[in-house]
């Protein structure tokens, strides 16, 4: 067996250490730790409060809103969730999950297919203006989302494609979402281009590497994609406002607003537990996904 020699200047100085000095050291050292525990504990109560102000104020009649801004009820009630899953204007709330879990999912599945496609052409096709392009998309970025409005409901208008999810997702397929593009081109960059060369000698062409070789290294990058597609997409307020007329095609969003109309009464324990269940489905997707997502916003490839 090796054993470790230990250097006989640092025996003897932990040897004559004065036993007070030592202890001096640990305490100050659990002392520190402490206080970090405690000042992150503080943090993430700080950030968790509206959270779990949200949860309690499901059990919450709606005549205790104004009257009550702490944590627990006075009068705790289940009414709210039963009023909820009921729905509103003869459409139950199956119908809204249904509707955001479509435009979601459909929207995660077109981004992930055209920005993927369209970062290996960036990163791996020499091609004329390549250069120009990649910069004209990357401008794309700062142009605002209200700036293009007008122009694009008047094209899915005269395209008579108004009322449908359409507008919501056939851009999603046409590589309109700059920032996940760009994510996967750097990812792309970091792979060593001697795969490449090695499957061309092989006598494979662009469609292969893309599935065989590229497709499987960038998990982290699409994945990363998804999750960032699917929050923002659940989440969408203004996109559903502007081309979704019927009630029985609303998505949560927009169900959200039923439950506050400006002319009546709003159910304010309805609108929470509505709100409060409309947030179940992203933390869920998060946290099965969350191990992905630093490695994909870090988007170290390989290294050759």
């Amino acid at each position: 067996m090796s054993t470790i020699e230990v250097p006989r200047a640092e025996l003897l100085e932990v040897a004559t250490e004065p036993q007070p000095t030592r202890r001096r050291r640990i305490k100050r050292k659990t002392v520190n730790t402490i206080i970090w525990f405690v000042v992150l504990l503080a943090i993430t109560a700080v950030i968790l409060y509206p959270l779990v102000w949200l949860a309690f104020s499901t059990f919450k009649p709606s005549s205790e809103f104004g009257q009550n801004p702490g944590l627990i009820p006075d009068n705790p009630t289940v009414d709210n969730y039963f009023k909820v899953i009921e729905g509103i204007g003869g459409t139950p709330l199956w119908r809204f999950f249904a509707n955001s879990l479509f435009i979601a999912v459909m929207a995660v599945i077109g981004t992930l297919i055209s920005s993927a496609l369209a970062a290996y052409a960036f990163a791996r096709i020499k091609f004329k203006g390549a250069g120009v392009l990649f910069a004209a998309m990357i401008g794309t970025l700062l142009l605002p989302f209200h700036v293009i409005i007008i122009p694009q409901y008047i094209i899915f208008n005269r395209l008579e494609l108004i009322d449908t999810y359409w507008p919501l997702i056939l851009p999603k397929f046409l590589a309109t979402e700059a920032f996940f593009v760009f994510l996967i081109v750097q990812f792309i960059r970091n792979i060593p281009r001697d795969m490449d060369e090695a499957a061309r000698i092989d006598g494979a062409g662009h469609v292969r590497i893309f599935f065989s070789i590229i497709l499987p290294l960038i998990k982290p990058a699409l994945i990363t994609s998804a999750i960032f597609t699917f929050i923002w997409t659940w989440n969408d307020f203004l996109g559903p406002l502007l081309y979704v007329n019927s009630p029985e095609k609303y998505p949560l969003p927009i169900a959200l607003r039923l439950y506050n109309d400006a002319t009546s009464t709003s159910d304010y324990g309805a609108t929470v537990a509505v709100s409060f269940l409309a947030l179940l489905p992203i933390l869920i997707f998060f946290i099965v996904f969350q191990r992905f997502l630093v490695d994909g916003v870090a988007t170290q490839g390989l290294k050759g």
